[in-house]
């Protein structure tokens, strides 16, 4: 793995943000105690999160094939929409070349964080906690279907409902049917766990 490039503050200052990605690995216990892997990519430009997928075994069969589903969800986007260019992720064995690879068919381009250094990927960190403090801590898991659904209502919520102090307060996949006048009406997601507020129409 050491002889794959690192990205460099030449590369990095190239970039906008809106064509950059990041992506980590992490963990959650189910009640029978197995561990769960969850892969994520989330877009530093808008935070809108991709959730890849989780599983028991993490192999790179696995990985390798999620990456290639992304690939072709961003492949179908707007064509006003900037490509992306840079993938950060860290040096977790779990990222293996194959998943590389596919990337940069796409001609997006490596940059490897250092060693032991989780906040030169201060993004995903951050959505990991995000997800951690608003979500995964509450809850009970109780097998890889039941922590798929909790993810992608999540996922869902935070991309279209999750308001942001970074972009303004307005969500990563802004909502063109928001209406401004109307009785505001919630909508409980997670079971109630989490709430969404907006306005029917009048």
């Amino acid at each position: 793995r050491g002889d794959r490039p690192r990205g460099d503050s030449h590369q990095q200052s190239e970039a906008h943000p809106q064509q950059m990605l990041a992506c980590d690995f992490l963990t959650a216990e189910t009640l029978g105690l197995r561990t769960l892997y969850i892969l994520f990519f989330i877009e530093l430009g808008t935070r809108r999160v991709h959730l890849a997928g989780c599983t028991a075994h993490p192999s790179q069969a696995w990985v390798t094939q999620q990456v290639r589903q992304l690939t072709w969800d961003l492949q179908d986007r707007h064509p006003s929409v900037k490509p992306m260019r840079f993938l950060i992720h860290d040096r977790d064995a779990k990222f293996t070349p194959s998943f590389d690879t596919v990337f940069r068919s796409e001609g997006i381009k490596i940059i490897l964080t250092s060693y032991r250094a989780p906040q030169a990927n201060a993004v995903a960190e951050r959505w990991i906690r995000s997800l951690r403090h608003e979500c995964l801590d509450h809850l009970l898991i109780l097998n890889e279907r039941h922590l798929r659904r909790v993810l992608t209502e999540y996922v869902a919520f935070y991309n279209h409902a999750r308001p942001h102090q970074g972009l303004d307060q307005q969500t990563p996949i802004p909502n063109a049917h928001r209406h401004e006048q109307g009785a505001i009406q919630r909508r409980d997601v997670l079971g109630g766990l989490l709430h969404d507020y907006c306005r029917q129409a009048a």
